[in-house]
């Protein structure tokens, strides 16, 4: 088998892929069309780091995602109804319908939530990573954030305490090279975000975002390190988002070529990932079809749940609060 992974843990890594893939390109219709509301941001083309890493967890470790939140509780193995049901603000979703797309926590597989703010994740996870070790727990916490999020405070922030408390922390930038619009050569000086992990005395490490073995290799060595006691690890996974910002942005910004979108569609993780599958693990390629077709019955299944879900009520509101 590829890495010396076993035959089942390749074929969950390539579902989860493809639940990503089908739910993402659902979601952009479905929002399109006025079901969705909010905003969404759709994680097409990043699918090999977010299930690379993810799947280098257990079920009880921690993780925390971003703003492009659907993929993270998808590769950590959240189940996807009650993420549908959420986005369409049903009482049956991960939150009650009262999160939506940018606000997803399902605490029953490790995913402490995701918010709107950029670089919030960050202490987030450097204070479950220290919880975990008060406790006593064998636990790591892991934490997506874009390359955005590298220029905020919480950034230094977050890794420096995590850093200095030895708490054990996988810190994974996702740097799909825009904020925004914005190239990340406009407002980053240095080569590599990973570059930055000196600063604190902790390893720092890139890696191909596109290739869902070779982040889960430097996922899984981190989460070793982590569980040891040696502190957290700063990855950076170079990859690429294939559609906007967002969906619906409501306008075109041409800050993108399609040269450039076309080069790293040639690099997509799921057709990179089936390739290796078939040629170099002996995967059928009815197999994989089965596969596909499973996500797509889940998806199904998932949407009709949500659908016939009823909204919360008005006194919902009043629930969950502080005061």
């Amino acid at each position: 088998m590829i890495d010396n992974l076993p035959r089942e843990t390749l074929a969950e890594m390539y579902r989860r892929m493809r639940r990503i893939r089908i739910f993402e390109d659902k979601v952009e219709v479905m929002h399109r069309n006025g079901e969705i509301p909010g905003s969404c941001h759709t994680s097409q083309g990043q699918e090999g780091e977010i299930v690379g890493a993810c799947m280098a967890l257990r079920t009880d470790d921690y993780m925390i995602g971003n703003h492009r939140s659907h993929g993270h509780p998808i590769g950590k193995g959240a189940a996807l109804g009650g993420l549908m049901a959420e986005l369409l603000g049903r009482v049956t979703g991960v939150c009650r319908g009262k999160g939506g797309s940018m606000h997803l926590s399902d605490f029953s597989v490790g995913s402490l939530g995701e918010t709107s703010i950029v670089g919030s994740g960050i202490p987030v996870a450097a204070g479950a990573a220290l919880g975990a070790k008060m406790q006593g727990l064998d636990r790591v916490s892991l934490c997506f954030f874009g390359d955005g999020a590298s220029n905020e405070g919480t950034f230094h922030e977050g890794i420096n305490l995590a850093a200095i408390w030895h708490a054990p922390a996988i810190f994974l930038c996702e740097n799909n090279g825009y904020g925004v619009s914005t190239p990340l050569s406009q407002t980053t000086l240095v080569a590599n975000i990973a570059d930055r992990a000196v600063s604190y005395g902790i390893p720092g490490v890139v890696v191909d975002g596109q290739d869902v073995l070779a982040v889960h290799s430097v996922v899984a060595a981190a989460v070793r390190r982590a569980r040891a006691g040696e502190g957290p690890t700063l990855i950076e996974a170079k990859t690429y988002r294939y559609l906007e910002h967002a969906v619906n942005m409501g306008r075109e910004f041409n800050y993108r070529t399609e040269e450039e979108i076309n080069r790293w569609r040639e690099r997509d993780p799921i057709a990179l990932f089936h390739a290796r599958l078939t040629t170099e693990s002996g995967f059928a390629e009815s197999e994989l079809l089965a596969i596909d077709r499973q996500a797509e019955e889940e998806l199904s299944d998932a949407i009709a749940f949500a659908k016939a879900s009823p909204y919360p009520e008005p006194s919902e509101a009043f629930t969950d609060v502080y005061a």
